[in-house]
């Protein structure tokens, strides 16, 4: 699979929902799944492999990571707690970059698995901020749109050099 570059505009629409409990989503959350690690991602939501269907892939578990990726179908940010905290992030879709995003750092979402079953994971620290970060994705928001206005000129900026200078997914300074 390919990863889609911003500013590729499907990655400004909104997600349609799955059928929870599809088989073909099994194969489509391996492929992605393959993909995000193949670029050193920690997350990845359809969108960002040019499908527009409401499914992420999660790997956030550095013991464990590539042995364990966590598949949400239709997930929905059912809560977050927390203290905002502004933290660097990079994204797959935004290769060369790290932008300041501000977020509480706890989140709980409720997803299918892939059999259908209805499940919830919650977390803290980088799991909290990845849940919510690719959840924007699949309502058409990148990191352009989660930053505040002067971050968000700095970030076009800086993408754009980015770009120039080659950058590729998975990485997030040039």
């Amino acid at each position: 699979m390919k990863i889609i570059l911003s500013p590729d505009p499907i990655l400004r629409q909104r997600a349609q929902e799955c059928v929870p409990g599809d088989s073909s989503l099994r194969k489509l959350a391996k492929q992605m799944a393959r993909t995000m690690y193949k670029n050193d991602g920690c997350g990845l939501a359809g969108p960002q492999v040019g499908v527009l269907q409401r499914i992420v892939v999660v790997d956030c578990d550095s013991e464990s990571y590539g042995e364990n990726p966590i598949t949400l179908v239709n997930p929905e940010l059912v809560a977050t707690e927390g203290d905002p905290v502004v933290d660097g992030e990079g994204c797959l879709s935004l290769p060369g970059i790290t932008v300041p995003v501000k977020r509480r750092p706890w989140a709980r979402v409720k997803y299918f698995d892939l059999d259908g079953n209805e499940r919830f994971i919650e977390g803290d620290g980088l799991l909290g901020r990845c849940l919510q970060h690719e959840l924007d994705h699949l309502e058409g928001r990148t990191l352009f749109e989660s930053t505040d206005p002067v971050s968000r000129i700095k970030a076009l900026r800086d993408y754009d050099a980015a770009l120039a200078a080659g950058a590729k997914p998975g990485e997030t300074s040039i």
